[in-house]
């Protein structure tokens, strides 16, 4: 675990247990996806922000519990659809489950997290809260189907790239924040201030995530390099990097996107690296981290606010 789940290490341990628990079906596929996704590990940082935003606010009751896993659940599913739609082969350092079991268990088994949650949903018995997060998945679905079609567009604007981040990535982590806000009877502002710093935390972990695409290494990043030139995603460094490149490098990025094709990742990364591209992206997250922090300010200072701190400056110094 990293330092900042320290601060709520018996909350965490309790959303693990429930999260084994609510994984339960009758059907054992079920059963041995779901555990083979959650047991993968990862940094959990959706359902921390949920324990953090709700302790920091003062909340002492256990809903926090049941809204946390909530989320990893919603964010499981999305990765279970997102592995088939994107043909990819590891996650977290391991085989994805498509690549363990085959697309349609993955995709049922995505429809099993997602109608769980809402089972949960119904249980706490919160309009607010089930007001957001059914938003929230609807919004993330739109975001997925919008990537979908912006796949080998090597046009796609900046402004066009940040709309599908802020849906299919910081909405969640937007929606953890402001529901542990819910649960803790904010006011309004502090709400809205709990979700903006969700929402830019969530920008600048994806734009890091696409800049780590063409930097980091599949080891340490536990997928492989290159995937999202492969599945002809234009992201942030591609974008700006055609619109700063010479034009034959320019051509080189294009069809690489067009075709889905990194057998040029190599020249391609050269490309990035010669135009700043990989420093203009993360000047994007450091501005986006910066309004996190702005955010922040409306909540009272306490030992968990720091650590929410902690996990906006981790979303810019990561490695995977």
């Amino acid at each position: 675990m990293l330092p900042f789940h320290d601060v709520v290490a018996d909350d965490f341990s309790q959303v693990n247990e429930l999260i084994i628990r609510q994984l339960h079906s009758d059907v054992g596929l079920v059963e041995n996806i779901g555990h083979y996704l959650i047991e993968a590990g990862g940094k959990r940082l959706r359902p921390l922000m949920v324990l953090l935003a709700a302790r920091a606010l003062d909340y002492r009751g256990k809903e926090h519990l049941d809204l946390a896993a909530i989320i990893e659940f919603i964010h499981s599913a999305t990765l279970l659809h997102d592995d088939v739609v994107d043909t990819s082969s590891l996650r977290r350092g391991r085989p994805t489950a498509n690549a363990e079991w085959g697309n349609a268990p993955s995709v049922l088994v995505g429809d099993f997290l997602y109608s769980r949650s809402f089972q949960m949903m119904v249980a706490i018995g919160n309009m607010d809260v089930m007001s957001i997060l059914s938003d929230t998945t609807n919004v993330i679905a739109e975001g997925e189907v919008q990537q979908l079609i912006n796949a080998k567009d090597p046009d796609l604007t900046e402004e066009g790239y940040i709309e599908v981040i802020h849906k299919k990535t910081a909405v969640l982590f937007a929606a953890a924040c402001e529901v542990g806000a819910v649960i803790a009877g904010a006011d309004q502002k502090t709400r809205l201030a709990l979700k903006e710093y969700g929402l830019q935390v969530g920008i600048a972990f994806q734009l890091v995530d696409d800049a780590l695409d063409y930097k980091g290494d599949a080891e340490t990043l536990g997928k492989n390099v290159g995937d999202d030139l492969a599945e002809g995603k234009p992201t942030l460094p591609l974008i700006y990097a055609m619109r700063q490149a010479p034009e034959a490098d320019r051509q080189i990025i294009r069809e690489a996107i067009s075709a889905g094709d990194a057998s040029k990742l190599q020249q391609v990364v050269a490309i990035v690296e010669a135009t700043g591209a990989m420093d203009y992206t993360l000047k994007a997250a450091e501005r986006a981290v910066t309004q996190a922090l702005q955010a922040l300010k409306s909540v009272p200072e306490s030992r968990y606010c720091a650590a929410m701190a902690d996990i906006a400056h981790f979303s810019l110094g990561r490695n995977h």
